[in-house]
């Protein structure tokens, strides 16, 4: 039997996963790259992306991740995420709808703050519409 990586997936409220597997493909800053048992150890940030989780024998988990943190160490890798949904959860004409109220909300800001902020919002939901 090969080599089983321990993966750790944790939020800001909670550990999400918890388990061992045979690779996960992470976004990170640089570019997707694939983690494997025996991994060298590394440490990058995220960028918004799907995390995707391989285990022999089951279907691939596909997560989209905002931005965090992704660390391997000889026990294994600890993503810790900004914000997490399950691929599958998306809904897109949910995401279309509130992409357009974003638009309106970065055209209507009445400050360079509010406008910042409006716009990180678009881009978190422009990111997860290109998931779909």
């Amino acid at each position: 039997m090969a080599d089983k990586l321990h993966f750790d997936l944790v939020s800001p409220e909670r550990l999400l996963l918890s388990e061992n597997v045979d690779m996960v493909t992470v976004p990170g800053k640089e570019g997707d790259f694939g983690v494997l048992a025996g991994h060298s150890p590394m440490m990058t940030t995220l960028r918004p992306g799907v995390i995707n989780v391989d285990e022999a024998g089951k279907p691939q988990r596909r997560i989209f991740v905002r931005g965090g943190f992704a660390e391997v160490t000889p026990s294994g890798l600890t993503v810790l995420a900004e914000y997490t949904i399950p691929v599958e959860e998306l809904d897109q004409a949910k995401l279309d709808l509130e992409i357009g109220y974003a638009e309106e909300d970065v055209a209507g800001a009445k400050s360079d703050d509010a406008r910042l902020v409006a716009q990180e919002k678009l881009d978190h939901l422009k990111q997860m519409r290109l998931v779909l």
